[in-house]
């Protein structure tokens, strides 16, 4: 017997209906999957330290809530070095930092010892501001970083403030080029207390706990700042190599328990090559040993700071 039309669409109907409440039941079963996929990812990613070389704290459990950043850059130089900080007042002054973020970029030196220095110095300090200089003797590696750490919690603390004139501190040499904004990127997630920051020293290193930061530029919150004013430990070890005493003085005081190693986005000029250096490349915060004008004409090249430049009638630059 020849089946009907109509039977022949209900036998069709049927499996279609119970098919697609299949895949209803199954869609079902999947969201509840992913939900509950997605709840213990988040859960796993909030407790995974945020660890360039650090094994020991959860970085990411402490960052601050806030986008406010105020970083002080120190650049410990010498008196008569003029032409360079004007050079270096170009470098910092035309480059942007994000809204609601502070940097403020002083030269740092001991006291003047010439009839010249005490004029034109004081000239610098009329017009631009940006100059600290430190009761003491010039020199490199007998308490200079030791004096300009432990000057600043008097220099810049008010008695009635609530909050750190500072968030971080930073020392650094007069022949490194520091990318703001890319700094300020890597500050954002990190704590604001007992972090210290900088390339690990040495060179193939990569953990910031065993040895201590180049004297490039390192930066530190800044209760260890305030803690180096009060602290007897490097009033008794204040020679040698700077920024190995200054490692010298956070391992024995127990500091710094927050540690960031900021290599390979800070490195040496990649001439001559050494196991410090590094190719130029955009995911820089600092380039050091600049120690001559083709460096960092190459460097600022490659960066393409010029490239804000305003068309204008007043000058042609190819």
């Amino acid at each position: 017997m020849k089946s009907s039309p109509r039977s022949e669409g209900r036998k069709f109907i049927i499996p279609s209906f119970f098919f697609i409440i299949a895949l209803c039941v199954l869609a079902f079963i999947n969201e509840i999957r992913f939900d509950s996929l997605l709840s213990f990812g988040r859960c796993a990613l909030s407790n995974v330290p945020m660890n360039n070389g650090s094994s020991e704290t959860p970085l990411l459990s402490s960052s601050p809530v806030d986008d406010e950043i105020r970083i002080l850059i120190g650049i410990l130089t010498l008196p008569d070095q003029y032409s360079r900080r004007h050079f270096l007042r170009m470098i910092y002054g035309t480059q942007n930092v994000p809204d609601g973020v502070k940097v403020d970029v002083k030269f740092v030196f001991c006291n003047l010892t010439k009839e010249d220095q005490k004029v034109l110095v004081a000239l610098e300090i009329m017009h631009y501001d940006d100059i600290i200089i430190l009761n003491c003797n010039e020199n490199m590696n007998k308490g200079k970083t030791y004096t300009y750490f432990s000057s600043l919690p008097d220099i810049f603390n008010e008695t009635d403030a609530q909050k750190p004139p500072y968030h971080y501190v930073m020392k650094a040499d007069d022949d490194t080029y520091i990318r703001l904004e890319s700094l300020v990127a890597s500050l954002r997630p990190l704590p604001r207390e007992d972090l210290y920051y900088g390339y690990v020293i040495p060179c193939p290193s990569m953990d910031p706990f065993v040895h201590y930061m180049s004297g490039m530029g390192y930066l530190v919150s800044w209760d260890i700042a305030v803690w180096l004013k009060d602290s007897e430990i490097p009033k008794k070890h204040l020679e040698g190599p700077e920024d190995k005493v200054f490692g010298d003085w956070i391992r024995e005081g127990r500091r710094g328990k927050n540690r960031f190693n900021a290599k390979w986005s800070m490195y040496n000029f990649p001439e001559p090559p050494t196991r410090c250096t590094h190719e130029l490349w955009p995911d820089t915060i600092a380039v050091h040993l600049l120690k001559n004008q083709e460096k960092w004409i190459r460097t600022l090249n490659y960066f393409n700071v010029t490239s804000n430049l305003k068309p204008s009638k007043l000058y042609h630059i190819p």
